[in-house]
C-alpha cells in the first residue's frame, strides 16, 4: 500500500508537486508506475543549469518513491539531435569539427584523446558519473537507439499521416505568414540555425519544407549524414518518401515504414514522446516555456498522438558566482563534475532542493562556497537537535538521502573553511594536515585524514583550482626583523600576551578565545567580555592586532582565520616568527 507523506514535509515544493503528480498519474494510468522525465542533449559539456532539468523531477520522483509508489524517471539522451556548432573551449576539439555540423551527435567523432565512441557518448559519460555520485536513479534512453531501431516507426507514420493537423497547430505560432495554400518555410540553413539557437521558439526549424507541403519528419542524408534535407514527396499509402540534400546534392526515395535514418522535428518529437512514454511530469526551462515555445505548442500536438501534456513547471536559470547565465552551446561552463570536485553531493543536492523551480540561484566556485558550507553545517546541527523548520528539514532530508538510503558522508565534517585553510597552508602535505587537524580539538583528536574525507579532499581541490596564486598563503621562512623592531610598546605587549597564552590555549577554540581576547585585556577588560560589554573601539583594536599578526606570519594584511593559521604554522615556528 502506498504510504502517506509525513506532515513535516508537506510545506515544501517537492511534496506539493508529488501530490499533484500522484493524482494525475492515478487518473491517467491507474495501477501503472508514475512516469517523470528529463531530456539532456550531449551537444557539449552538460552544465549545472542542465542539472536542474534532472534534479527537479528526481526530487519529485524520490518523494513519490518514499511514499511507496513505483516510479520511472526517464532521462532521454537527445543524442540523435543535429550537431549545431563547435563549442568553444572543449579540449581536444578544433575547427575541423565544423565539417560534422548537421550530423547526428552520435555520428560526430569524440574529442581527441577521449576513450568514447563518439561525441555524444563522451559528454553523456561525464554526466552519468555525476548523477551516480548524486544518487539519482533513472532509466536512460538513447534517442539514437530509439530512432535507428524503429521503435518510433508507428509514431512517425502517424505524424506524417496527420501532418496537416500538426501544420495547423504550428502555423499559429510562425512569425512569417503563408502567402499561398502550399507554401511553407524552407529548411533553415546553417546561418539561420546558428541564429536560432537561444533566440526563442519562433526561429526553430519546425519541419516546414518547400512546394510539396509540410512534413514533420527530417531524414539524415544517406550520403553525407547531414540533416540539410527537404522532403519533396510522400505517399501515405506506400510510405514512399523522396528527399534531397542541399549540402551534397544527394537524393533518394525510401519506404518510410522501413527507413530508420531520420527523426521527427523537435516540436513534434517531444510531444510524441510524452504520449509514447506516458509522461506525467517533466519540467522545462524558461526558453521552452514562453508563448509559442516547444512546451506550449507540444501541449496541443500531444493530443494528435493520443496523449496528454505533462505537469511541467518552468525552472529558472542557475548561475555561478561572478558569471552570467550559462549556455550549453559554449565550452568552459561549470559542469556537475566541476561542482562535485569541490563540494560534497549533499551540498549540491541541497542547493537544488531548497529553491522552488521558478527561483533562480547561484552555485559558488569562489569564496562564497565557505559561507554556503557554514549555512549547511548550521542546518545540519538544527536538524540533529530538532529545531529546524519543517521546510528546511525536508530540504535537508532530500539532500542527505534518497528512497534507496543515505548518501555516503564525511565521518567528521569539520568546517569547510578550516579544511580549506589547512589545505592551503600545508600545500599537499598530508602528514602536516593531519597534525593540524588533530590539534583542533585535543579532547577528540582526528586519528586519520580519512575521517575528514571526502570533505577535506573537496576543500583541497577548491584551494588548488579556484583560489588564485596571489591569494594563496605562504608562511614566512624568517622573522620580519624590521617590523618587529618598529613595534611600539602597545604592539610589543600584544605580541607578548599572545605568546604567553599559546601553550594553554593550543586548540582551535582556545586560540580563538586568545586572539580575540588580547585586545580586550590590553584595554582593561576581561578576555571573556562579550561584545555588548565592550566599547566599539575594541573591534578596531582587534582588526589592527590581526593585521599585525598576519604581517608577521605571512607578510600580508589578511589570510586564513588566525586560529587555524597558528595551528598550521605550529607553536615553535609561531614563537620564532613573533620574535621570541
Amino acid at each position: 500500500m502506498p504510504i502517506v507523506a509525513q506532515s513535516t514535509e508537506t510545506t515544501d515544493w517537492v511534496s506539493r508537486f508529488a501530490d499533484e503528480v500522484i493524482e494525475a498519474s492515478e487518473r491517467r494510468a491507474p495501477g501503472k508506475p508514475v512516469v517523470v522525465a528529463s531530456g539532456l542533449s550531449p551537444s557539449g559539456p552538460i552544465h549545472l543549469g542542465n542539472l536542474r532539468e534532472v534534479m527537479t523531477p528526481h526530487l519529485v520522483a524520490d518523494e513519490i518513491r518514499r511514499r511507496g509508489y513505483q516510479v520511472r524517471h526517464l532521462i532521454s539522451w537527445d543524442d540523435y539531435d543535429r550537431y549545431r556548432k563547435v563549442p568553444a573551449g572543449v579540449p581536444g576539439v578544433d575547427e575541423t569539427w565544423s565539417e560534422h555540423i548537421g550530423k547526428p551527435l552520435t555520428s560526430v567523432p569524440a574529442p581527441k584523446g577521449s576513450p568514447h565512441a563518439n561525441w555524444a557518448e563522451h559528454f553523456k559519460a561525464a554526466m552519468a558519473a555525476s548523477l551516480t555520485e548524486l544518487g539519482v536513479e533513472y532509466d536512460g534512453i538513447s534517442q539514437t537507439a530509439q530512432y535507428t531501431s524503429g521503435v518510433y516507426r508507428e509514431q512517425i507514420l502517424h505524424a506524417m499521416k496527420h501532418r496537416a493537423d500538426i501544420d495547423a497547430v504550428l502555423a499559429q505560432y510562425r512569425t512569417k505568414p503563408k502567402t499561398g495554400p502550399k507554401q511553407s518555410q524552407k529548411p533553415l540553413d546553417e546561418a539561420e540555425l546558428e541564429a536560432a539557437e537561444g533566440s526563442g521558439a519562433a526561429a526553430e526549424d519546425d519541419g516546414s519544407s518547400g512546394s510539396a507541403g509540410y512534413f514533420p519528419y527530417k531524414p539524415y542524408c544517406g550520403n553525407c549524414e547531414k540533416d540539410l534535407t527537404t522532403v519533396t514527396s510522400y505517399d501515405d499509402d506506400t510510405t514512399e518518401l523522396t528527399y534531397t540534400c542541399s549540402a551534397c546534392g544527394f537524393s533518394e526515395t525510401v519506404r518510410l515504414e522501413e527507413f530508420n535514418r531520420g527523426k521527427l522535428v523537435w516540436k513534434v518529437d517531444w510531444p510524441m514522446r510524452w504520449a509514447y512514454e506516458g509522461v506525467v511530469f517533466e519540467p522545462s526551462g524558461v526558453d521552452h516555456s514562453s508563448p509559442g515555445s516547444s512546451f506550449q505548442v507540444g501541449g496541443q500536438i500531444v493530443g494528435i498522438f493520443g496523449g496528454e501534456q505533462p505537469i511541467g513547471p518552468m525552472y529558472a536559470f542557475v548561475g555561478i558566482s561572478g558569471m552570467a547565465k550559462m549556455s550549453s552551446s559554449r565550452g568552459g561552463v561549470p559542469t556537475p563534475a566541476d561542482a562535485l570536485q569541490i563540494m560534497e553531493p549533499q551540498l549540491l543536492r541541497w542547493l537544488y532542493a531548497r529553491r522552488r523551480p521558478n527561483q533562480s540561484f547561484k552555485i559558488a566556485f569562489d569564496q562564497e562556497i565557505q559561507r554556503l558550507y557554514d549555512e549547511w553545517d548550521k542546518l545540519d546541527a538544527k536538524v540533529a537537535d530538532g529545531t529546524a523548520l519543517p521546510a528546511d528539514a525536508a530540504a535537508h532530508s532530500r539532500a542527505v538521502r534518497t528512497a534507496a538510503g543515505e548518501l555516503p558522508r564525511t565521518p567528521r565534517p569539520l568546517p569547510y573553511r578550516t579544511l580549506a585553510s589547512v589545505a592551503d597552508i600545508t600545500a599537499g602535505h598530508a602528514d602536516q594536515a593531519l597534525r593540524i587537524l588533530s590539534e583542533l580539538d585535543p579532547d577528540q583528536p582526528l586519528g586519520s585524514l580519512d575521517e575528514a574525507r571526502p570533505r577535506y579532499d573537496k576543500a583541497e581541490a577548491w584551494i588548488n583550482t579556484h583560489v588564485p596564486a596571489d591569494q594563496r598563503t605562504i608562511v614566512r621562512e624568517e622573522p620580519d626583523a624590521d617590523l618587529l623592531k618598529s613595534l611600539d610598546d602597545r604592539g610589543r605587549e600584544s605580541v607578548r600576551l599572545l605568546l604567553d597564552g599559546l601553550a594553554d590555549h593550543w586548540s582551535l577554540d582556545g586560540l580563538t578565545h586568545l586572539v580575540y581576547g588580547v585586545p580586550k585585556v590590553q584595554a582593561g577588560f576581561s578576555a571573556d567580555a562579550t561584545p555588548k560589554e565592550l566599547p566599539a573601539e575594541i573591534k578596531t583594536a582587534q582588526r589592527a592586532f590581526f593585521a599585525l599578526l598576519y604581517h608577521l606570519l605571512v607578510g600580508r594584511d589578511t589570510g586564513p582565520r588566525l586560529p587555524t593559521l597558528l595551528l598550521a604554522v605550529g607553536q615553535d615556528r609561531v614563537r620564532r616568527l613573533l620574535g621570541e
